[in-house]
């Protein structure tokens, strides 16, 4: 799916109260849900390993997937909130990331490498 399409798709979706909140508000919601559902991948991995030594089978993949669809859903929304496209944001992480390959500093940690 294009990236701009989902965006604009993920727009009718946003619960009706949400759409009338104070955009602090909602704003908020959106940091706090990306968070959530984050974590509810990282749940799914932890219980990966603890259950099946980190090999993941076809179901626990495919709950995977719907959790990063939420993940990606929350991304969508707080990129519209920062009045920036989906694409926008993904072409801006690989340039990010295509530049520190480049100086050599894609280990480590910080954000100015």
């Amino acid at each position: 799916m294009d990236m701009k399409l989902y965006q604009t798709e993920s727009r009718k979706t946003v619960a009706d109260s949400l759409q009338r909140a104070d955009a602090h508000v909602y704003f908020s919601y959106l940091v706090l849900g990306l968070v959530g559902e984050s974590g509810e991948v990282a749940d799914k991995v932890k219980k990966c390993i603890r259950d099946s030594g980190g090999v993941l089978s076809a179901s626990g993949k495919e709950k995977l997937v719907d959790e990063l669809g939420d993940v990606l859903w929350y991304v969508a929304r707080l990129s519209e909130v920062l009045d920036v496209s989906l694409s926008d944001v993904a072409t801006r992480n690989l340039e990010k990331l295509q530049s520190r390959m480049d100086r050599g500093a894609i280990h480590g940690s910080g954000d100015a490498r």
